[in-house]
């Protein structure tokens, strides 16, 4: 009897605990739910703040006008010309009768951003500077973060040459820069050079502030840089600088390759002796060439044009122009441009040259 009572005392024991647990777990599960609850809603309540704060974020990118070149605000621009080309200014003459074979608003004065840099790598060339000078390289003048992108990094060391070679091929503002700050006497006598060669070129329209292009002072006309560029062509130096398709540098402790920022040297239709390409916002997009077109040398200015690729389109209307000058000018307004002048536009990266303010012409 006794037996039967500890036994049945013990399921009573046991049903009691089983009865506690469950009676726990229930009155656990309102807790659970209302905090499962409450983070839900939490979630919720950021995912739905977060997507407008993004909106809100986007809706803040302003498009910042782009501002106006010298031509442009001098109307250059509207001038109609029978190639059709989408430059404000352009010249085309015979580099050994001096003929001008085409012109349009040649005479006109504007800014010329790093085409400078031909005026600058003449006057170094000409003070006759050891090449294989090792010179360090060093902040721009003008050189911000919003007008320069530069893969030359302050404090590299490089020589003279490969300085050269940079502004002339891919147009570094600071591989122009280090030529001007260790020309002999300084910046201020190269800049005073820089000018005395223009007046010794017959450059009577030009003045020059700065090496590297990004000052809109440093302004020329059509007339003139035909003449810088047809003495610039006699360097050897010059020509095989500014028309190297692609080159290694050393840049620190690793070699970095840059590209020349006129796509027209790396196609086979085109025989380019020598070339610049250039750009500010003041001065819009320029190409300066010596090519042989036709039989014939000729040298070319294109000025202020008014898109990324339109010099590139110029520089071809130009040429099919020069190879079918039996026919009258107007077929070529008619005419539309080959798909290979696209394909070569789009491969150049301005970004690495003229993409900037002035930039490495990356651009």
């Amino acid at each position: 009897m006794q037996r039967i009572n500890r036994e049945a005392s013990l399921g009573l024991s046991v049903a009691g605990w089983i009865t506690a647990a469950v009676v726990f777990v229930c009155g656990m599960m309102p807790t659970a739910n209302a905090a499962s609850s409450t983070t839900s809603r939490s979630s919720a309540k950021v995912a739905g703040g977060a997507a407008p704060q993004a909106a809100q974020k986007r809706r803040k990118v302003r498009a910042v006008p782009a501002r106006p070149s010298a031509g442009q605000l001098q109307g250059l621009r509207a001038t109609e010309d029978p190639l059709d080309l989408k430059s404000s200014v352009a010249l085309v003459v015979d580099q050994d009768t001096d003929e001008v074979l085409f012109s349009k608003n040649s005479e006109a004065v504007l800014p010329i951003a790093s085409i400078t840099k031909l005026m600058t790598a003449m006057v170094v060339v000409d003070a006759q500077q050891a090449m294989d000078e090792t010179l360090r390289v060093e902040r721009v003048a003008l050189d911000t973060p919003k007008n320069n992108r530069s893969r030359l990094k302050v404090g590299a060391e490089l020589s003279r040459a490969e300085l050269m070679h940079l502004a002339l091929m891919s147009s570094e503002n600071r591989a122009a820069f280090a030529l001007g700050a260790n020309y002999p006497g300084g910046m201020s006598e190269l800049v005073t050079a820089m000018n005395r060669k223009a007046v010794e070129l017959g450059m009577q329209d030009s003045q020059f502030v700065e090496p590297t292009g990004l000052s809109s002072r440093n302004q020329s006309s059509a007339r003139d840089l035909a003449l810088l560029v047809k003495a610039a062509y006699e360097h050897p130096t010059l020509r095989e600088y500014s028309t190297s398709p692609d080159a290694a540098m050393p840049v620190g402790r690793r070699m970095v390759q840059f590209r020349n920022t006129n796509s027209l040297v790396r196609s086979p239709i085109w025989e380019i002796g020598l070339q610049k390409t250039g750009y500010i916002s003041e001065a819009g997009r320029c190409l300066v060439m010596q090519a042989q077109l036709a039989g014939r040398k000729l040298i070319m200015v294109l000025l202020d044009s008014t898109g990324r690729y339109t010099r590139i389109g110029d520089a071809e209307r130009i040429r099919r122009w020069m190879n079918n000058r039996i026919q009258p000018p107007q077929s070529v307004e008619a005419e539309a441009l080959p798909q290979r002048v696209e394909s070569l536009s789009a491969a150049v990266s301005e970004g690495s040259g003229d993409l900037s303010r002035s930039g490495s012409d990356s651009f």
